[in-house]
């Protein structure tokens, strides 16, 4: 079944940013450009992208720029342009880059000492929503239509169910379907009642309010996806994309610990083993995305 995600709604919700926050600069050897994606608000993480990029300009040795793209898709063309030399992305992501422009996996991240992570289906606590069924044509949003578990993991749990056939059946379920740009706009637009549950990583009531915490409960959960990775551009220099991973393996030590909250939260970083996300090629297969 081919997946076409340009056939759904796709709404921003709940502070979700519509355009880049940043404009890539013109393809240059002595610089290094790095594309983020906005799982959490823009807003702040243009101030976490100000930070490290200067802490990793000194480690490197050369100006070191970042940016903003609108969502994964935009950060893999990013990419494909020669826009961005690096980028942040999640692991659906990373296989249809790797699959579509040669894509190189650098690093993953580590998170709560684990190097994977599930997806989630949240609910508020006073919605009366106990169970998957309990949704059908009630208003669900997901992070990201290339998201691993902020769409397709979370969705499969339906699929799993026997509640849909696969992603091309969602809308025979829901009532609407809308993807809201990122972790935290999904939930605050569950939160605040927009729509009736989310879909995103089992770590994102996180990022809503310690009060808004206590008001949301999860349903459901995925099976264990392989955790988010930093990924190049194939045809980088081979010397600046080596000083770049040990600069950000540096970032293990307890002295730099403190700027991993720079780089969306993890506990550190690993060098990335292509071989682990064979499991998320699989699904990405089975969902139509890739051959």
């Amino acid at each position: 079944m081919q997946f076409h995600p340009t056939r759904r709604t796709v709404l921003a919700l709940a502070g979700a940013t519509a355009l880049s926050l940043g404009t890539p600069l013109a393809a240059q050897a002595d610089r290094l450009r790095l594309a983020f994606i906005p799982q959490e608000n823009p807003e702040k993480l243009l101030g976490d992208i100000e930070a490290i990029t200067g802490w990793l300009a000194e480690q490197i040795g050369v100006p070191v720029e970042g940016f903003v793209t609108i969502d994964h898709a935009a950060a893999v063309e990013a990419l494909r342009n020669g826009d961005a030399d690096i980028s942040f992305m999640g692991a659906l992501p990373f296989v249809l880059a790797e699959a579509e422009i040669g894509a190189v996996p650098l690093l993953s991240e580590v998170y709560r000492g684990a190097p994977s992570y599930t997806g989630r289906i949240f609910v508020r606590r006073d919605s009366g929503i106990r169970s998957l069924a309990d949704l059908r044509g009630k208003d669900i949003a997901f992070a990201d239509p290339i998201s691993e578990s902020g769409y397709l993991y979370p969705l499969a749990e339906f699929v799993k169910a026997g509640l849909i056939e696969g992603p091309g059946a969602a809308e025979t379920f829901f009532g609407r379907v809308f993807f809201a740009g990122g972790y935290q706009q999904a939930m605050q637009a569950m939160a605040e009642g927009l729509v009736d549950a989310a879909g995103a990583s089992q770590y994102a009531d996180l990022l809503l309010t310690p009060v808004q915490q206590a008001e949301v409960t999860w349903i459901a959960e995925s099976v264990p996806i392989p955790s988010h990775l930093v990924i190049a551009r194939p045809g980088l220099d081979a010397g600046l994309q080596d000083r770049f991973v040990a600069a950000m393996l540096q970032l293990n030590a307890p002295e730099n610990r403190d700027k991993l909250s720079y780089l969306y939260g993890p506990d550190g970083y690993v060098t990335a083993d292509a071989a682990a996300y064979d499991g998320v090629r699989e699904m990405a297969r089975q969902s139509g995305l890739l051959r």
